[in-house]
C-alpha cells in the first residue's frame, strides 16, 4: 500500500498532519459512536501505524474524549473536527480519511457495523446530484 505522503488538516486548518501512508484499508463505520461523533451517517477510517503518522503543527489544539472503554478519538478544540482515534496498546491510529486534503490512492473497501445502521440511510431511494440539489434554495 505504498503512496505518496498524505497530509491533512482541521476544518479551522490550526492542526495539521502527515501520513507516510495508509497501511490499512478504508473502511465506512457505522458504528453508532462514530455516527455520534461525526454527526453523520458514517465514518470513513484507515489504520496508519505509529510510525507513519506525525503531528506537523496545533497539537496543543487538540483534545480527547475517550468514547469507550480504552479507545481515545482527538478532535481540535477551536473547531471540532475529529482527525483521528487510538486504542494506545495498539500499534496503529485510526485516521479519519475525510480530514486528508490530498487524495489517497486507495479507496474504500467496505462498510463496517452496518448492524448499526439508522433506519431512514438509503442509498438508492434519493437523487444525487453533483453538488447541490438544483431547485433547492441558498439562502
Amino acid at each position: 500500500m505504498t503512496e505518496q505522503a498524505l497530509h491533512g488538516s482541521c476544518l479551522c486548518g490550526g492542526v495539521r498532519y502527515q501520513v507516510d501512508q495508509l497501511d490499512m484499508p478504508i473502511q465506512h463505520c457505522h458504528c453508532h459512536t462514530c455516527r455520534k461523533a461525526h454527526a453523520a451517517a458514517f465514518a470513513s477510517t484507515a489504520g496508519v501505524l505509529r510510525q507513519h503518522f506525525r503531528w506537523l503543527q496545533g497539537q496543543e489544539l487538540l483534545s480527547r474524549y475517550e468514547s469507550s472503554p480504552g479507545k481515545l478519538r482527538y478532535f481540535c478544540r477551536v473547531c471540532g473536527s475529529q482527525l483521528l482515534a487510538e486504542r494506545p496498546v495498539q500499534p496503529h491510529v485510526i485516521l479519519r480519511v475525510a480530514t486528508l486534503d490530498d487524495t489517497p490512492a486507495q479507496r474504500p473497501s467496505a462498510h463496517i457495523w452496518c448492524s448499526h445502521d439508522l433506519a431512514w440511510l438509503a442509498y438508492t431511494d434519493v437523487p444525487a446530484y453533483p453538488e447541490w440539489q438544483p431547485s433547492a434554495s441558498t439562502k
